[in-house]
C-alpha cells in the first residue's frame, strides 16, 4: 500500500469520526431543546390568574380566620409564581391616612344603578410593601363611608346588607372589567361576595375578563342573623341574572343560608373555611357533585389551596 492511499484511509477515518461526533451532538442538542419547551410549556399551564373577592383582610380589618386567609392566602399564591389581584370593601372603619390609601381615578366614575337609584363606584388602593402586593378597596359614600362591616356601633345589623353585597359584587367586577383582566380562577371570601358567582356566571359570563372563569366560594359558619328582605332579593337582577335565578333559593327566605345556596349554584368549587360551617349549605354543595376541600387548619392552607385551585381549573 503507497503511502499516499494509506493517509487518505486515515483521513476518511477521522472525518467519519467527526461525522458522526457532529450528528451525536446534534441530536443531544435537540432533545435538549426538546425539554425545555416542554418544561417552559408545562410552567405556563401552571401558571393561574387569580382574582381575590374578599371580605376581610388583616391589617385593614379586625383580626379573624377569614382576615388571615384574606391577608397571607393571596401572598402564598403569588410566591408560586401567579399573578393575583386582591378586592376588599373600604369600610368605614380603615383608616386612609395611616394605611396610604389613594384613589385611582381612571377606575373610578362609574355609576352602579341599584334599585333605580345612582351609586357612584369609587376605587381605592394601598400596598402592603413587604409582600409585594397592591389591595383594591371598593367604596360608595350611601354604603360603606363611615359605616362598620356588618354591624353598627350598637351591633345591630344593617338593614340594607343586601344592596351593599350588590353594589361591593358589582363594583369588583366592573373594575376587573376596566383593568382588562382575565383571572382563571374567582376566589370569593365572606357574604359580602356571594353574589359574586351568579353575577360571573349569568351577567358577566359574555365578557372576555370572565368568560372562562372558574369560581370558588368559600363557606363559613353563619355571619350574620336577620332576614335580608325581600326588598335587596329584588334588586338582585341584572342582565343575564334574572329573578328566577334567585327564587330557586329565596323564595321565603333571604337569611344567610339562602344566600349561601345562591354562590354555591352558580360556584365550581367550595372551600369549607370554618369548622362551624353553615351544614345545609355545606349538603347543598355535596348534592351538586362539587369539588370540596374540607376545613384546613391556616399552617396548610398555602398548598392545599393551591391544589384546590388546579383541580378546580381541571374540570370540564
Amino acid at each position: 500500500m503507497s503511502k499516499k492511499t494509506y493517509f487518505g484511509i486515515v483521513l476518511f477515518f477521522l472525518c467519519s469520526k467527526n461525522l458522526i461526533l457532529l450528528k451525536y451532538l446534534q441530536i443531544c442538542n435537540f432533545i435538549l431543546v426538546s425539554l425545555h419547551k416542554i418544561s417552559y410549556t408545562t410552567h405556563k399551564m401552571k401558571q393561574k390568574k387569580v382574582l381575590f373577592i374578599t371580605q376581610e383582610m388583616t391589617p385593614f380589618t379586625p383580626d379573624s380566620h377569614l382576615a388571615q386567609i384574606g391577608r397571607y392566602l393571596p401572598q402564598y399564591i403569588q410566591e408560586k409564581r401567579n399573578e393575583i389581584r386582591i378586592f376588599t370593601p373600604k369600610w368605614g372603619s380603615i383608616n386612609e391616612r395611616r394605611n396610604q390609601l389613594h384613589e385611582v381615578i381612571r377606575l373610578s366614575g362609574m355609576n352602579l344603578i341599584i334599585d333605580e337609584t345612582d351609586h357612584p363606584l369609587i376605587i381605592k388602593v394601598a400596598s402592603l410593601q413587604a409582600a409585594h402586593m397592591q389591595i383594591y378597596f371598593i367604596d360608595n359614600d350611601d354604603y360603606f363611608m363611615k359605616r362598620q362591616m356588618i354591624t353598627d356601633a350598637d351591633g345591630f345589623e344593617y338593614s340594607d346588607n343586601g344592596e351593599r353585597a350588590i353594589f361591593y359584587a358589582r363594583g369588583v367586577l366592573e373594575t376587573v372589567k376596566k383593568l382588562r383582566w382575565e383571572p382563571s380562577i374567582v376566589h370569593c371570601t365572606g357574604f359580602m361576595t356571594a353574589l359574586a358567582p351568579l353575577y360571573i356566571k349569568k351577567a358577566f359570563n359574555d365578557e372576555p375578563s370572565f368568560c372562562d372563569s372558574k369560581v370558588i366560594f368559600s363557606l363559613s359558619s353563619k355571619e350574620f342573623n336577620n332576614d335580608l328582605g325581600v326588598h335587596a332579593r329584588d334588586c338582585i337582577p341584572f342582565k343575564g341574572a334574572k329573578l328566577n335565578d334567585v327564587m330557586e333559593f329565596c323564595r321565603e327566605k333571604y337569611g344567610y343560608t339562602e344566600l349561601a345556596k345562591l354562590a354555591i349554584r352558580y360556584s365550581d368549587g367550595v372551600i369549607v373555611d370554618s369548622p362551624d360551617v353553615d351544614q345545609e349549605a355545606l349538603e347543598y354543595a355535596k348534592s351538586l357533585g362539587l369539588p370540596i376541600l374540607e376545613y384546613t387548619e391556616m399552617d396548610n392552607i398555602k398548598d392545599a389551596y393551591n391544589d384546590f385551585y388546579d383541580k378546580v381549573l381541571e374540570q370540564q
